[in-house]
């Protein structure tokens, strides 16, 4: 379990990398197209690093916003407190914010930019169909993400996707207005169109690899933090049998669930930004043998 938490940590810092390339392949491209290369390749990292650092500070409370969540205290819902502030004393992790999200659908999920700001979210289907077992693997695992900063790695993912989406976005639109392109070798301009439309794809995909990276590597501490990895292979068991869709659907915020939140057919399936839930209950089982 030690060392799939290690390679999983391995895997993320690698595919982050590539969101650097993508940004700086961008910014050559358009330096290349206005022959200043150096100047605008620098312009656009810095611009998509100034970005993903406010991402990195409000992006937690866009979150929680856009996803109806309420903060709750002890005497609100004791039972989802306790669980969360047991575990968070188990783990030597500070409290975090507790939320409620009043939606039928089973799921949670957590946010912030270090363990010190961090909130946890529970949807009232979650606390409605879940034992205290279950719960707590579920909390277990969001509070995983809190100890394993991925509320931090997610954060400048959502910022750096979007700054890849806003400078494919200037570069199209700076190409067509330009009339100097013309004179521009055939191949540099077909990359440029090429390369703006592919970016946002490709960032998209990283998104998505990290997150699923992210997801297992949650199960495993959750699993570590209970001894107990039936709890969360249960839990997920239920919750593919319930469904996680929910009624209040954001496709920004989708990474940060424990269950993927929004509804689609089998392609859309297929790019979510969470892996199997047969495949997490497989891993979960398999861990199982080592306690």
């Amino acid at each position: 379990m030690y060392s799939a938490i290690a390679k999983n940590k391995r895997n993320t810092f690698l595919i982050m990398l590539v969101f650097v390339a993508i940004v700086a392949a961008l910014g050559l491209l358009a330096g290349i197209l206005y022959n200043n290369n150096f100047v605008i390749t620098a312009v656009a990292l810095i611009g998509a690093g100034i970005y993903a650092l406010i991402q990195y500070f409000i992006a937690d409370k866009i979150a929680l916003g856009v996803n109806g969540a309420e903060p709750i205290t002890k005497a609100d819902n004791p039972r989802l407190w306790r669980i969360v502030e047991n575990l968070s004393i188990t783990t030597g992790t500070p409290m975090p914010k507790v939320y409620v999200m009043n939606d039928p659908a089973p799921n949670a999920f957590a946010t912030g930019r270090d363990p010190k700001h961090a909130s946890v979210a529970a949807t009232t289907g979650l606390l409605d169909i879940m034992s205290d077992t279950e719960l707590e693997a579920v909390m277990a695992h969001e509070l995983g993400h809190v100890r394993n900063y991925d509320i931090r790695v997610m954060m400048i993912v959502f910022g750096l996707v979007s700054a890849i989406g806003l400078i494919a976005d200037v570069l199209l639109r700076a190409f067509w207005f330009n009339s100097d392109n013309r004179n521009q070798n055939p191949i540099i301009i077909v990359a440029t169109i090429i390369a703006a439309l592919i970016a946002p794809f490709a960032a998209m995909l990283v998104q998505m690899a990290i997150s699923r990276q992210r997801e297992y590597l949650a199960d495993a501490t959750g699993a570590m933090t209970t001894r107990y990895p039936e709890g969360l292979a249960s839990a997920l068991e239920k919750i593919g049998q319930y469904g996680s869709a929910m009624q209040r659907q954001n496709s920004s915020t989708a990474h940060l669930f424990f269950a993927n939140p929004l509804s689609g057919n089998a392609l859309s399936r297929l790019f979510s930004t969470h892996p199997p839930v047969e495949e997490r209950v497989k891993r979960l089982r398999s861990m199982g043998n080592q306690f």
